[in-house]
């Protein structure tokens, strides 16, 4: 109410202007300035994927050799690190034509916001973790995805994630394809929609090998990927917080967000994935999951001491398959 009054009266609604302005502008420049290296190799694309790592090395082969085999070519790369530069990460851009750009504060939503604005071009925007596995056709479904969705179906669309089997909406999707809900009921607990951090799909590493294929109940991602990508065009909607470890959105969606919040003092982690879900909900925006397409996750936080032990110990489930 004071507010209000304030904006509409005569005597303040200039000075209320001014001041709005200000903080407009200080919260721009502290998101979006920032100490860092960005080496160009932009290709003006509409397409970009920003593909956030340099905390996790010894997933490098395989992320990138996937990335490189099953990325198409129509789109823009950029390879991001957040308070840190890798040689390694610049070598591996270099070498495939992509751009890269560290920044020196470690703030995950600010290296975002820097990454966007230096492609002005790109309109369709993919996020990528560097603890995610791609498969064959994923980043083609998800735009196939996007675009029947906005165009057809029964939502206005947020923004859209494949199926990634270790999420606490994904892994209910899959249990239910694979007709395994029962199972995984009695070898850990009862399945429900829900990301949190003392659901066992987050904390449990037990469930995290489960889902990678031990025991032998669940495919690897690239035959998952073979046997979804077959079925008829799918999609669900996720009515609950999701896990934004890889997504597709529009330019358009992050610039109504005001771009991704940015707080000082603090690397901000999960801030992006808090208010992108919380933009949905309030604009009534569907968070889309792309059926037929899948990549795989390695682990959640509480997860990944044992899964980096598991990952050396059981390469092959994780290595891009041979070309046939």
């Amino acid at each position: 109410m004071i507010k209000t009054c304030l904006r509409e009266s005569f005597l303040t609604k200039e000075l209320y202007q001014k001041l709005k302005q200000i903080r407009d502008e200080k919260r721009y420049r502290l998101a979006t300035q920032v100490e860092h290296t960005f080496i160009d190799r932009s290709k003006h694309r509409k397409d970009l994927c920003i593909i956030i790592a340099g905390y996790k090395p010894y997933l490098y082969q395989d992320v990138f050799e996937r990335l490189v085999r099953f990325m198409p070519e129509d789109m823009d790369v950029c390879i991001a690190s957040s308070g840190v530069f890798s040689a390694e990460l610049e070598r591996i851009a270099s070498k495939q034509g992509w751009s890269y750009l560290s920044t020196k504060r470690n703030c995950v939503t600010l290296l975002q916001n820097v990454a966007i604005l230096k492609h002005p071009e790109a309109e369709y925007i993919y996020k990528i973790d560097e603890d995610i596995f791609v498969t064959e056709h994923c980043f083609e479904q998800m735009k196939e995805t996007f675009l029947k969705v906005e165009r057809d179906g029964l939502y206005d669309v947020g923004f859209v994630a494949p199926l990634l089997p270790i999420n606490g909406y994904c892994h209910l999707r899959i249990l239910d394809k694979l007709n395994l809900k029962q199972e995984y009921a009695t070898k850990f607990e009862r399945p429900i929609y829900a990301s949190y951090s003392t659901r066992m799909i987050e904390k449990s590493p037990e469930v995290a090998k489960f889902f990678w294929g031990e025991g032998g109940y669940i495919p690897s991602i690239d035959e998952l990927a073979r046997c979804f990508g077959k079925e008829s065009f799918s999609y669900s909607a996720c009515p609950v917080r999701f896990s934004i470890g890889f997504i597709l959105m529009r330019r358009e969606f992050w610039e109504s967000m005001g771009m991704w919040k940015v707080f000082a003092e603090s690397p901000c982690m999960g801030v992006d994935e808090e208010q992108i879900c919380s933009e949905c909900i309030i604009h009534s925006k569907a968070m889309i999951v792309a059926e037929n397409a899948v990549a795989g996750h390695l682990s959640f936080g509480q997860q990944n001491v044992a899964m980096k032990q598991y990952y050396e110990e059981h390469r092959d489930r994780f290595r891009c398959p041979e070309k046939v």
